[in-house]
């Protein structure tokens, strides 16, 4: 099934603020952080630039499963520096196949290097849920005529 559009109409749909945190900071903070904001990952900015993406699976295998304390490791030392990111104009079928073979469930969106969001598998599928809803609803208005009942 062709899942049509691009991630630009997913960021359209959703709302506009980006949490992010430093390297410099500890990883204790950027878990407070995604819980205060209720949110599984932040995007690491040094300054403007993206240098990675930290999430709570980070945590829990580069830190808590190792034995080391969250308030004493920095972001910088438990961050990928590969960076999967999209722009756009990518399609939702193609950031779905991203996540899939790179076992993400995050994607940066960028735009000649800025960053203007970040797309979760969550807001992939609500946003697929979406257009399938609209596409019954459009269908079923074509099929039964569209037209008013008359008045008795």
């Amino acid at each position: 099934m062709q899942h049509s559009g691009t991630i630009s109409s997913v960021l359209q749909n959703k709302s506009t603020a980006v949490w992010s945190i430093s390297p410099e900071a500890t990883v204790f903070e950027a878990i407070k952080l995604m819980a205060d904001k209720n949110v599984g990952a932040l995007l690491v900015l040094s300054g403007e630039k993206l240098v990675g993406v930290i999430t709570e699976r980070d945590y829990t295998r580069k830190v808590a499963l190792m034995g080391r304390s969250s308030k004493e490791a920095h972001v910088r030392e438990i961050v990928s520096d590969k960076i999967i990111s999209i722009t756009p104009q990518h399609s939702i079928e193609n950031c779905m196949k991203l996540m899939t073979e790179n076992r993400v469930r995050h994607l940066p969106v960028l735009e000649n290097d800025k960053v203007l969001g970040i797309v979760s598998i969550g807001d992939l599928v609500n946003w697929i849920i979406s257009t399938q809803h609209a596409t019954i609803e459009q269908m079923t208005q074509y099929i039964t005529g569209g037209y008013p009942q008359p008045a008795n």
